[in-house]
């Protein structure tokens, strides 16, 4: 792949990006896999955790709201230096906590830092492959599973080392610093927004197309379905399926990172939308067979099926959007992610009542509805885009740039 001669310094800001989304992941794997120690040593509720569980993703939406409409100004390089201190923060917060409300604020930290990291990195990777974007954003998302297998691995070892949470909590400083290094004095590019002369008007104008406000409604459902059922997925197969939990989150997301790694392929012969259908349908069916499991082999078939319909969701939702609203620059970018963790910031403790009440097979059995939803809405953009592609093609239109109009 040709990297454009205005950019000299794109392999190293691609590295030092793909370094950020390790630290994402490390973040929700140890979290995962500490999620029942926090709750045995500070005797709190499952939806309690719940709630400091989704306290990363309030964080994220705050701060990713805040920083997508900030990043033409202040630039990429400040946002990636205040995420590192947030990511820090919320390490050295989590690991001097004494209770719930010191739990949630580490937490609510490390989703700040997550956030601004990917405010930065989502635009940044979209300027400089302009004509790759589904590809490349794939890609650079591809390690934020394979965060979660690096930082999953990392936990289960420590555990077995018979350290405690706080140990593997710190263990999220290393990426951290990595990157934080990784983009020390680098020179960044100006978003695709701002180089194409794209007003701030005609930028919050796209937010409010009726195709974009659906795109949001979607991001919801796509999001709660991939990390909504992964966060608590350790917890819950450790009691379904007898074995450790954290395993199994680790091979779904390893799956999940090669999927990614991988996604040109599937996305060149089914389009981006094609890939979302097929996402949504392998994603319902391997949640019903999660929420069915009573053996290791069981759990293992299951989360594969479920590995390759989730693994697309989020960098090609990412993607379409930046390939439909150019103008929408990092602010849409932005909106879609903060949607996104939104929903998981939502249905995190939902989850976490219902496993409370009805069991940990029936909480995972309540998130199937979500992709079936995203069949119904995925297949019908896809026909109207089909039947209105065709229609203009009979009078010899064409699309914008910007994509489908609605």
């Amino acid at each position: 792949m040709t990297i454009p001669a205005e950019y000299p310094n794109a392999k190293r800001l691609f590295f030092g990006s793909c370094l950020t989304m390790i630290v994402s992941g490390m973040t929700f794997a140890i979290r995962a896999e500490t999620i029942g120690e926090l709750g045995r040593q500070f005797q709190l509720s499952h939806e309690q955790l719940g709630w400091i569980a989704g306290a990363a993703f309030w964080g994220f939406v705050i701060s990713m709201m805040i920083a997508g409409q900030l990043c033409d100004w202040l630039g990429m390089g400040r946002l990636l230096g205040c995420g590192c201190a947030f990511h820090t923060a919320g390490v050295l917060l989590t690991v001097s906590a004494g209770g719930f409300w010191w739990l949630w604020a580490g937490t609510l930290c490390l989703g700040m830092g997550n956030a601004l990291v990917e405010a930065a990195i989502n635009p940044l990777v979209a300027t400089i492959y302009t004509a790759h974007k589904t590809e490349k954003l794939n890609a650079v998302h591809a390690w934020f599973p394979g965060g979660i297998v690096t930082g999953g691995l990392a936990a289960y070892g420590l555990t077995n080392l018979h350290l405690g949470w706080q140990v593997k909590t710190s263990a999220i400083l290393i990426p951290a610093f990595a990157y934080g290094f990784a983009f020390l004095g680098q020179r960044f590019p100006r978003t695709e927004r701002v180089r194409q002369g794209v007003s701030a008007k005609a930028m919050y104008r796209e937010a409010l197309r009726p195709r974009f406000l659906l795109w949001i409604g979607c991001m919801l459902l796509t999001a709660s379905t991939e990390l909504g059922p992964n966060q608590w997925i350790p917890d819950i197969l450790s009691k379904t399926a007898a074995l450790p939990g954290i395993l199994v989150l680790v091979w779904i997301n390893g799956l999940m990172a090669g999927g990614r790694m991988l996604a040109g392929k599937p996305v060149e012969k089914l389009s981006p939308l094609g890939v979302l259908i097929a996402a949504a349908a392998l994603s319902a069916a391997g949640l019903a067979g999660l929420s069915a499991v009573h053996s290791a082999f069981a759990a293992i078939l299951a989360s594969t099926v479920f590995a390759l319909g989730v693994c697309y969701f989020w960098p090609t939702m990412l993607a379409v959007t930046a390939e439909w609203f150019p103008k929408g620059g990092a602010l849409l970018l932005a909106i879609v992610g903060g949607a996104g963790n939104l929903s998981v910031a939502l249905v995190l403790p939902i989850i976490g009542r219902v496993y409370d009440l009805d069991g940990p097979s029936v909480a995972l059995r309540q998130v199937v509805i979500l992709p079936l939803m995203l069949i119904v809405v995925f297949s019908m953009v896809w026909l109207y885009d089909r039947v209105t592609s065709r229609s203009r093609g009979a009078q010899g239109q064409h699309l914008t740039a910007s994509g489908p109009r609605g």
